[in-house]
């Protein structure tokens, strides 16, 4: 939240439109990717996991999305290529008993490779009806407004309103305590519970994917990679304990936001895309260092 604040502070000073209704509606558009792929970052997060395939998932979307396919095709066809990659990731995970970061670290070379194989260089052309609902307006009101207040409600839904929210939770307690089949103990279907976080994961990185294709009006297979981290640190910065059982969603929300804000003002600054790099992971550091301490009461 702070860093939020701080960024819009500062942003303001170096932007002389930075409050007007344009500019921050298209801050909010460079976000929202982010904030997608954070949401579905979290669900694995709470479960003491983690998916570095989200990246690759979001560059094989939009590689998928500029094929020279009807729309009909490309646009159902990404949403089962992330079942199957999510569905892959929660059987390594669960039957194979795969660490999630080895699994899904696998994963992330194998999708990226996919991606650009079928589509070396950026390029393509993305769907009307893809492009039309990330810029378009309905009912007066920028899409990109109904995208944030549907994936937000979408999440709370998941992660608040239903059985599989209290799983995720349960399950997640229970890692971060040591005890992997305390939810199992209590009639939780635990497996089938990371195995549903993983393939909605993906489903949340593919869906962050359509809306940058959107943006970007082509395919890229180099264009996801950077997710995998941010993602990361924007839950962890969010208040989601990385060892499982406790999140916020609107933590992430605001946190994934903050990031873009970062990633905005360090590229004013001409900040090189190396140091860009640097400093996420410094801010990842920091952030896990912090839950270590506090969960230890220091």
């Amino acid at each position: 939240m702070l860093l939020a604040v701080l960024g819009c502070l500062w942003l303001s000073f170096q932007t002389r439109d930075f409050f007007s209704a344009g500019n921050l509606l298209n801050l909010l558009s460079q976000s929202l990717p982010l904030i997608i792929a954070s949401i579905g970052q979290m669900i694995v997060v709470l479960l003491g996991g983690l998916d570095l395939s989200v990246g690759s998932v979001i560059s094989l979307t939009t590689v998928i999305l500029a094929a020279d396919a009807p729309s009909y095709v490309v646009i159902p066809g990404v949403f089962i290529v992330a079942l199957v990659i999510g569905s892959a990731n929660g059987i390594a995970v669960t039957r194979l008993n795969v660490n999630p970061i080895i699994a899904t670290l696998s994963m992330q070379m194998l999708v990226e490779g996919l991606a650009r194989l079928i589509r070396p260089v950026a390029g393509g052309q993305i769907p009307w009806l893809v492009t039309h609902a990330v810029d378009g307006v309905v009912f007066g009101i920028p899409t990109a407004i109904v995208w944030i207040v549907v994936v937000v409600l979408v999440g709370w839904k998941l992660l608040y309103g239903s059985r599989l929210g209290f799983h995720l939770f349960a399950v997640g307690g229970g890692v971060a305590a040591g005890r992997e089949d305390a939810a199992h103990t209590f009639g939780i279907a635990d497996k089938r519970t990371i195995l549903t976080a993983y393939v909605l994961c993906s489903v949340f990185a593919a869906l962050a994917g359509v809306f940058l294709a959107g943006r970007i009006v082509s395919g890229d297979p180099n264009l996801g990679p950077p997710f995998a981290l941010d993602s990361i640190t924007a839950v962890a910065l969010g208040g989601t304990q990385l060892a499982g059982g406790v999140g916020s969603l609107h933590g992430t929300v605001i946190s994934a936001f903050a990031m873009a804000l970062l990633a905005n003002g360090m590229n004013l600054m001409n900040v090189s895309a190396f140091m860009q790099t640097g400093i996420k992971g410094a801010i990842l550091l920091l952030v896990v260092a912090m839950q270590t301490r506090k969960k230890m009461g220091l």
